[in-house]
C-alpha cells in the first residue's frame, strides 16, 4: 500500500488547510486511516483517525477544529483543519491499517502556521 499526501502549506493563524491522503489500493482493504503529526523535538502523535465504518477519533487539542473524512470511491482520506494555531505546526503523516495487522505510512507533508 502506498499513501500519497498533499495539501501542506504555510498559512496564517486562524486560517484553514485541507490535507489529502490517497491510497494505492481499494479502501475496502483498509480498516482505518488517520493522521499523525510530529513537531521538532516532539514525539509523533495521533491527530485524528477514521475507521472503515466511519467512526472517528480526535486528539483533544484538535477537537472542534479538525475534521477527518474518507471518500471510498477515491480511496482517499482528508483532514480539514480550521482555526489553525502556531502549535499545529508539524509534519503531518498519513497512516493506514490494512488487514488489521499491517501499518503503512505516507512520506509526510509540512504544515506551518505563522503568527
Amino acid at each position: 500500500v502506498q499513501l500519497v499526501e498533499s495539501g501542506g502549506a504555510l498559512v496564517q493563524a486562524g486560517g484553514s488547510l485541507r490535507l489529502s491522503c490517497a491510497a494505492s489500493v481499494s479502501s475496502s482493504s483498509i480498516n482505518a486511516m488517520g493522521w499523525y503529526r510530529q513537531a521538532p523535538g516532539n514525539q509523533r502523535e495521533l491527530v485524528a483517525a477514521i475507521t472503515n465504518g466511519g467512526r472517528t477519533n480526535y486528539a483533544d487539542s484538535v477537537k472542534g477544529r479538525f475534521i477527518i473524512s474518507r471518500e471510498d470511491a477515491k480511496n482517499t482520506a482528508y483532514l480539514q483543519m480550521n482555526s489553525l494555531k502556531p502549535e499545529d505546526t508539524a509534519v503531518y503523516y498519513c497512516y493506514a491499517l490494512a488487514d488489521y495487522t499491517k501499518d503503512y505510512w505516507g512520506q509526510g507533508t509540512q504544515v506551518t502556521v505563522s503568527t
